[in-house]
């Protein structure tokens, strides 16, 4: 995901979907007692120009009492988030990134800090899940990517002013599902990042494209299968726990009257762990793929 490739990353995705008029990004309708709601998988760093949004789901946004993310978008939350990952995320004092690898580990590691501008001193700080995260931003930014352009922030701009927002969890409860694996889990999930980074830019355009057809299966081999495989302990932390407490939530939300649009990572709707799939074996009703 060199930064040469930024532009020529974003004009090949949309010639990948200008001819797909038909096909688009999944959407799932779950009928409750007293309401309907709309789930939606995001991708919560897209890249500029993107025509994603599906005309379901759009509608659905227009007229929802309430919004739903994983966590509030305000100001304040997103502070609370880099407070609890400065918190959580930050090697002892005497302690290094560096030490926790092995040699060919460190030299890939000393190799996508120089190809992504993240300083080295910077990396050695942080524990792996969050050095993880600091070269995966540093990798989009290089695709002219950004949280702003993502679902998350298109949605809010189209929901009705007096649509309330709220949230499956608190930012420190994120964080807190991210810092709590295994040093060993967390290294394993970070070689896997390392290899998808130095893969170039191929790993995010299988991503979008999957996303953009709704293509399931590919999704689920994109965004799910290898981190199950790397790290499974923080596949069932970071998604199959999280799915299952959210599960309630959603079951509690379908007793209340008041439309709804509940948007969580993509992840979290595919394969035999995700909310359509868990809310199917509880007898609700779910239409969608």
């Amino acid at each position: 995901m060199s930064r040469r490739l930024v532009r020529f990353l974003t004009t090949l995705l949309l010639c990948l979907f200008a001819g797909a008029a038909r096909a688009e990004p999944p959407v799932w309708v779950v009928h409750g007692t007293h309401c309907t709601i709309v789930l939606f998988g995001s991708v919560h760093i897209l890249p500029p120009d993107l025509a994603w949004e599906p005309p379901k789901l759009k509608r659905a946004v227009a007229r929802a009492h309430e919004i739903w993310f994983e966590i509030p978008l305000d100001d304040a939350s997103m502070a609370a988030a880099s407070l609890a990952a400065e918190s959580e995320g930050l090697q002892p004092p005497g302690q290094t990134l560096s030490a926790e690898l092995n040699p060919a580990d460190r030299a890939r590691l000393g190799v996508l800090s120089q190809t992504y501008a993240v300083p080295m001193e910077e990396l050695d700080r942080l524990k792996p899940w969050l050095a993880e995260i600091r070269l995966s931003v540093a990798s989009y930014r290089d695709l002219g990517a950004s949280r702003d352009l993502g679902v998350e922030h298109q949605i809010l701009e189209g929901a009705r002013p007096d649509a309330r927002q709220r949230a499956f969890e608190t930012p420190e409860e994120q964080i807190s599902y991210l810092a709590q694996g295994a040093t060993a889990d967390q290294i394993a999930s970070l070689e896997e990042t390392f290899g998808e980074l130095e893969a170039g830019p191929a790993t995010f355009q299988r991503l979008i494209r999957a996303w953009m057809a709704g293509d399931l299966k590919a999704l689920n081999a994109e965004a799910l299968e290898p981190l199950a495989k790397a790290a499974p302990a923080i596949y069932q932390t970071m998604v199959a726990q999280r799915n299952a407490h959210w599960l309630r939530t959603v079951l509690a939300r379908l007793d209340q009257p008041g439309d709804a649009v509940m948007v969580v990572g993509v992840g979290h709707l595919i394969g035999p762990d995700g909310l359509p799939a868990l809310l199917r074996s509880k007898g609700v009703r779910v239409e969608g793929p």
